[in-house]
């Protein structure tokens, strides 16, 4: 771990997790913080006294039957996501002729921005920059960090990267958050969101639309360098700092972040030469017609279960396993009782004895709706 002293005059803790530092740079300032149970944050964030990113539930290890259903996420869906990754480039260098610098948002879209940076050397022939910075609902993107990169390179070649959107409520905090710093800071940077897999119609560029189950999705710390989710609290980060996590230097042993990566670029090389990286199938959609979708499935769910507030609906494979694993759920909905991509979240809500109700017309493979709790 190397650290260096920003132009802003903060010491900054710049680091690669379990990465290699060729794979990324996290713009994260590492901090120790307390345990705070899931119902005691659950009861914090939906009462106003403390927000989502004030507060960390320290992880634990998967056990080994849960293990067992990330390999079998990746034997079911390594391919696609692989064919993703080379649409995904492909599209990347298309708009990005001068330049590219990888800005993957913390946590999800790390290891896509690993992947991708790979991806754009070995099959495109281009170099980029890798980053992985903290965005926050409600608080946005860490500014710090943003400066930090323009020091470094042009606005016009960041590119922002995710695993896929739910509701598009982080591509539209990443928009609101870029005007912000367009307004203090006289940079105007594109607004574009590059994910695999876009459910909502928000993102700029993606490669399907389609909610599949992407493999690193499964998994939380050990499948993402190691790193927390990103916290922002005052107590620890200064005003200059970069926004704050943890690093769970106990489960280095166990870490699966590397794997996944050496995993994923082989089966790139063993479907390229099939798909040369062009014309693959991947199921392109119409942003509209998914934002529409997206707003007639968030008023149906409020009206038929009560739900007072959009924030408690969480759409999609990926959106969902996050509530199972570090949120209060109160229900899993599924499309299908049998299908092998929600295997994990059958798993996990039967563990934590949360129902269960089947909807054979859901527009999504899954969804989670958080507990609301009687304040």
């Amino acid at each position: 771990m190397k650290s260096q002293v920003n132009e802003a005059g903060s010491l900054a803790a710049v680091f690669s997790g379990s990465y290699t530092s060729d794979d990324v740079q996290f713009l994260l300032k590492l901090i120790t913080m307390q345990d705070t149970p899931v119902h005691i944050k659950e009861a914090l964030i939906q009462s106003g006294r403390k927000h989502y990113s004030e507060m960390l539930t320290h992880e634990s290890l998967p056990p080994a039957d849960y293990l067992d259903l990330f390999y079998q996420a990746m034997a079911l869906n390594q391919q696609r996501m692989a064919a993703h990754l080379l649409v995904l480039a492909e599209r990347i260098v298309a708009t990005r002729r001068h330049g590219i610098t990888l800005v993957s948002l913390a946590r999800a879209g790390t290891p896509v921005g690993v992947l991708l940076k790979h991806v754009l050397k070995r099959y495109f022939n281009t170099e980029a920059v890798h980053y992985s910075v903290s965005i926050l609902r409600d608080v946005g993107i860490d500014q710090n960090a943003l400066r930090f990169i323009l020091q470094r390179h042009a606005p016009e070649s960041l590119v922002f990267v995710d695993g896929w959107t739910g509701k598009g409520v982080i591509a539209r905090q990443l928009a609101d958050s870029l005007r912000q710093f367009a307004s203090s800071d006289g940079v105007a940077i594109p607004a574009e969101l590059y994910v695999l897999a876009d459910l909502s119609g928000s993102a700029a560029v993606a490669a399907s639309s389609e909610d599949y189950l992407i493999p690193s999705c499964v998994l939380n710390a050990t499948i993402s360098g190691l790193v927390s989710r990103t916290i922002y609290d005052k107590q620890a980060v200064g005003a200059t700092d970069f926004h704050g996590c943890v690093y769970y230097r106990q489960f280095e042993e166990h870490d699966l972040s590397n794997y996944f990566i050496k995993s994923m670029l082989d089966c790139v090389q063993s479907i390229r030469p099939e798909s040369g990286g062009r014309n693959l199938d991947t199921g392109l959609h119409n942003p509209q017609q998914l934002q529409e979708t997206s707003q007639r499935f968030l008023q149906w769910v409020s009206n038929h279960y009560g739900i007072s507030h959009h924030n408690y609906i969480k759409p999609g494979i990926g959106e969902a396993t996050r509530v199972l694993l570090r949120r209060e759920a109160h229900l899993l909905l599924l499309q299908d009782s049998d299908s092998e991509a929600t295997r994990h979240l059958r798993w996990l809500a039967e563990s934590k004895s949360i129902p269960i109700a089947v909807f054979s017309d859901l527009p999504y493979r899954a969804a989670a709706l958080i507990k609301e709790i009687q304040l």
